[in-house]
Formats: structure tokens, sequence, C-alpha cells
């Protein structure tokens, strides 16, 4: 029993656990859409997108340049957590411990073991998950610090070491985020420890926690269960009645407190007073198991208080209740062997709602869910049930894929028919101008090269201007003949030559420095226009490839994924199948139990609704004979309730 209520009030817990959330500054819109994916409770997609932009990240040759490096380490620890609630719990152990084993800050690092730890004990690796939590030392992030202390609790409960999780829980009573839970496990730790004494007046105290939100509404009601169940074994039937009263009446429990508060009147042999949890219990849905027994226990009570007409008419309509709903699990058995059962699971419409559970049994044609809310609200049925319905969304999403996979082959077939007709008209001219390009990248590259050359060995007759080119060839032609010249005029002319070349190789090497310096700076200008030159050509290439990646090489790829889609959807298939039956086969064991408890208080009701008719003759002056009184007594429902 302890056990059974530890694991209730970690699943609520559970509930409390730090959901994935955006930072206050978002700088990568596509880790953005994953977190909004996750709110909204679609993981897979949210897994689906961060994947691929983690792996485009780890792609990139500047990650810092990248968005998301900003969102780095949140985004790997998303990864865990987003594959954690899809139940991916192998590869969210993968994806923390990669952080855990970084080089990390030390709140980061104590988060991660957190994390892991968290992985482990929902994997009921209890050991695994302490060893983690021993790693967390140093700075530990507010916002998780009484998280990891509660889960430390649980870790110690689950081995079994229920002192040292009471010490923990004992600091934790203030913390406004466990209100309820913490209060209620540290009596379950107190409980298991032999401190009977203590540990009801702990859940005495949880029971009785000023609450508002469900879970620790329910947490609350819980420890009243507890509380309850505790005194009637211990045979005080009036605490036990001060406990079951504190149970909501709209809550989880409502139902079992009802039926159980009646029986520990009729243990103080209070039947008056039993009449009325069952009385209002009596009217409600009568599929419920308590529900049932409180059709045999109400008429009980009234033949006790020999009111042995009204039980009669009780038993009579309890006998017809019965065979109505030994009729409905009939049904369901039927329809759940047609297959209908599943069909209702996944109605999309129904699991809009968080109540959808509930929602099941409202539907006119799906009698198969009349009988199977207890079953389809355990942990075990619900994770084979969430498998079935993750298999059924991964089947419509490789059907779409499958459609997707068509639509880009149109696609590409639209891209191919305009690019085809325009690729080599434009092909061509790239070429020429290619051409041109080329030629005038050479000639700019061999100026610059000469004029680095002038920084080393100065060359003024290369820097000179046009006319002074034609000056200077003119004059080398005029030596030339001069050479060949004789005659007083002819010396004369050759010294009249050189005072005209020294003039000119003056003023080339005066202004040297200027004219070099000028070079630079129309090499410089001549640069700026290259490099506008080379950006355009650059965009040129890349839209000219983009043109042909848009449309070529696509037909293998889309070949292979059309494969492999193909391939998994035949899995998923086998394993819907298989899943589907296993549902089926513990629905149908389940409805076979709860026919043959009817069959049980059918057969009750058949005996008692003929005794207290005799009864009820009788009491108009005959007494009631002991064989009669002893068939009575065999009418009260079996088990007694508690």
């Amino acid at each position: 029993m302890p056990r059974a209520a530890l694991i209730v009030g970690l699943g609520l817990a559970g509930a409390l656990a730090a959901a994935p959330c955006a930072g206050k500054d978002l700088r990568d819109l596509y880790f953005g859409e994953a977190l909004y994916n996750a709110n909204q409770g679609h993981y897979f997609e949210a897994l689906e997108r961060l994947d691929a932009e983690l792996a485009l990240h780890g792609g990139v040759d500047e990650p810092q340049r990248d968005s998301l490096h900003f969102h780095i380490g949140e985004a790997q620890f998303s990864v865990g957590d987003f594959e954690l609630y899809y139940r991916m719990h192998l590869r969210a152990g993968r994806a923390i411990k990669a952080v855990l084993e970084g080089a990390v800050d030390e709140a980061v690092r104590n988060e991660a073991a957190y994390r892991l730890a968290r992985i482990h004990f929902q994997k009921d690796q209890a050991a695994d998950a302490l060893i983690a939590l021993d790693r967390i030392s140093g700075k530990v992030p507010v916002v998780i610090r009484d998280d990891v202390e509660f889960l430390r609790a649980n870790v110690y409960m689950a081995l079994g070491r229920p002192a040292e999780a009471a010490a923990v829980l004992k600091r934790l009573q203030s913390a406004q985020s466990l209100s309820g839970f913490a209060a209620y496990n540290l009596g379950i730790a107190m409980l298991q420890e032999g401190h009977e004494k203590d540990a009801i007046a702990q859940l005495d105290k949880a029971g009785q926690l000023k609450l508002s939100d469900a879970g620790p509404l329910a947490i609350r009601d819980k420890s009243n269960m507890l509380l309850g169940k505790l005194a009637l074994e211990s045979t005080d039937f009036t605490r036990a009645q001060l406990f079951f009263d504190r149970v909501s009446l709209d809550g989880p429990f409502s139902n079992q407190a009802l039926l159980s508060a009646g029986w520990a009147d009729v243990s103080s042999q209070n039947f008056e007073r039993a009449v009325v949890p069952w009385s209002i219990l009596a009217k409600r849905e009568v599929t419920d198991s308590a529900v049932q027994e409180a059709l045999l226990a109400l008429p009980y009570a009234y033949s006790k208080l020999n009111v042995h007409g009204r039980a009669a008419v009780l038993y009579g309509d309890a006998l017809q209740s019965f065979g109505d709903e030994l009729n409905k699990v009939d049904a369901s058995m039927k329809s759940i062997a047609e297959g209908r059962f599943l069909k209702a699971l996944v109605r999309g419409e129904i699991q809009e709602d968080k109540g959808w559970v509930i929602r099941l049994r409202t539907l006119p044609d799906a009698p198969e869910t009349f009988y199977l809310m207890q079953l389809m609200a355990s942990h075990d049925f619900q994770t084979a049930l969430q498998n079935y319905l993750d298999l059924e969304e991964l089947r419509k999403k490789m059907a779409g894929w499958q459609k997707s996979l068509d639509s880009f082959e149109d696609m590409i077939r639209l891209r191919k028919q305009n690019y085809d007709p325009l690729l080599p008209g434009i092909d061509a001219q790239f070429r020429e101008l290619d051409a041109q390009i080329r030629l005038r990248m050479e000639q700019r590259n061999h100026l610059q090269q000469r004029l680095h050359q002038l920084l080393i060995e100065p060359r003024p007759d290369l820097l000179a201007t046009a006319d002074e080119r034609i000056v200077l060839e003119s004059i080398r032609g005029i030596e030339e003949q001069l050479q060949k010249a004789k005659g007083s005029d002819a010396e004369q002319l050759r010294q009249r030559l050189r005072h005209v070349k020294g003039v000119l190789t003056w003023t080339l090497y005066t202004t040297y420095p200027e004219r070099l310096t000028e070079a630079h700076e129309h090499l410089n200008a001549l640069n700026a226009d290259v490099a506008v030159l080379t950006k355009q050509y650059q965009q040129f290439v890349r839209s000219r490839q983009a043109a042909a990646h848009s449309y070529l090489g696509y037909d293998d790829t889309i070949d292979r994924l059309r494969t492999r889609a193909a391939e998994s959807l035949e899995t998923v298939n086998q394993l819907m199948a298989k899943q589907g039956h296993l549902i089926e086969t513990v629905a149908i064991d389940e409805l076979k139990n709860r026919r043959a408890r009817l069959e049980v208080y059918q057969t009750q009701a058949r005996y008692a609704v003929a005794d207290s008719y005799d009864r009820a003759a009788k009491a108009q002056g005959t007494p009631t004979s002991e064989q009669a009184t002893q068939t009575s007594e065999n009418a009260a429902p079996a088990g007694g309730g508690h």
C-alpha cells in the first residue's frame, strides 16, 4: 500500500516537472518554432525541427555567426527534454550526457545532471538516478533547486531508504512549487520508516492543506483516503468517517470515498447514516465499480433498518441495472473484437481535449469504452495506448510524406521546364564575358606585380606618360641617326640631343615618387572595381549553380526516400497491428473480469430481492424466520467495499 501511494504522489509531481520554454531574448526563429510545437504538446514536430536546426548548426564553418549559437546550450537541453516527453528515454539520456560531459559552466552541468537523474528515475533506474544526483555540486540554478531535492527524496524512497527521504522532504515543506506533494511524500516516508503515529500526523496535515490546483488537490484527497483506510484497519470507524468526509465530492477519489464512508458507518452499526453517502453514489455513472457496489450496499442498509419494501425496490433496480450492464459488457467485447475500440481511440476530436478518455464514455457509437475508464486510466495501459497513438500519428505522417514526395517531383519538373530553355543562352553569354574578365584580371595582376617591383627596384622610365614615351622613342631614333653622321654640325646636334634627353630624364627621376603614388591610387581604384566585378561574378555563379541544383540530382534521393518511407510505413503497420492486438486483449480481459463481477452482483441481487419482498410481506405481522435472516446477511455486497 505505501509503495502504491508513493507512485501516485510521484506521478502527480511529475506533472509539475520543468517544461521547455523559450528565453526572454529569442534570437533563432527555428528554435522558437521547436519550442512552440513542444508547448503545444507536439514533441515529434519539435524534435523534427530542432534536430534539423542542430544538424545545420554543426555543419556551418563559423558556428558563432549562426543565430542558434545564442541558444545552443538550451537547444541541446531541449532535445533531451523533447525526447523524454516523447518517451525516447535512450536518446534523451545520450543527449543530456553529451552536455554533462562537455566543457560547460557549473550551473549548466548541474542542470544536466538533474535532467539525467530524472530520466533514470522515470525508467525505474533509481540507483543510476542517485549516481547522477551525486554529481551535482556547487552552483545549482534556483529554478530547479527544490526539484533536485524532491527528486532526491523520491529516489531514496524508491531505494528503500525512507529515513534519508524524510530528512530531505522536511526541508521542502515550505516550497510553494511542491505544495501537497512534499507533505504527502513525507507522510509516506514516515510510514515506510515504521513511525506510524508521526506518519498519520503528517498525512493529516497534508489532508488539510489549502490548495487550488488540480494536482495538489488530488494529493490532498489521496492523503485523506489513505488515512481513512488506516483508520478502518485499526477499527477507528469514527475517525475514518472524518477522513472520508474531507475528500472532494467531484475529485478522482470521490466515488471510493463515498463507498468507504458508508462501510465505515456500517462497521459501527450506523446503518441510517450509511444510507446518505451510498444514496449519492448510487446516482452516479453506473459503469464505475464503486457505484455498482453501492447499488447493492444501499438496499442492504435499508434492510438492516427493516425498511424491506424500499430495499426490495432498490434490489430490483439493481438487478435491472446489472442486467443492462451485462448487455453493455457483451456489446463492448463484441465491438472490440470488430476493431471499433481502436478506431474510437484515434479519433482526433476526442484527443483535442485533456479529458478525452472520459469523453470516450459519452460517445453513443463507442460502447466498448463504457467499462474501460479505470483500465484506461492506469499507467501501463496509458503507456501502451500512447505508443499506439504515436504509431498512428507516425503512420499519418509517413503517408503525408509520401504525398509530399510527389509534390516535390512536380516542383522539380516545373523548374526544369522553366530553366532548360533559358540556361543555354545565359551560359553562352557568360562564357564570352568570362573570357574578357579573365583577360582583364591578368592585366591587372601584371600591373600589380610591376608596381610592387618598382618599390624595390625604381624604374622611372616605366612611369613615363604616353607623350614622354613618344619623345623618348624619337630621341632614340635621332641618336641612332647621329651616330652615323659626321661633321661639325653632328657634334653640336648630339650635344643638344643629350641636353633634351637629360631634361626629360631629370623630370622622370624627380617626379618618380609622385608618379608612383598616383599609380598606386589608380591601382586601388581598379581593385575596388575588380572587387565589385568579382562579387557580381560570384553571385552569378551561385545563382547559376542554384538554378541547376534546384532540379538536378534529386531523382535518386527521392527514390531512396520513397523506398524508406514505404518500408517504415510497413513496419509501423506491423507494430500497430501487434500493439492494437495487445490493447484489445487487455481490454477484453478487463471486460471479462467486470462481467464476472457483475454476474456475482446479479446473483446476490436476485436472491436479495426475493428475500426483501418476503420480509416486507411478513413485516405485516409475521416474524422473520432465522433462515430469512441468514439469507439477508448473505445479500451484502461481496468484499464489503473496504
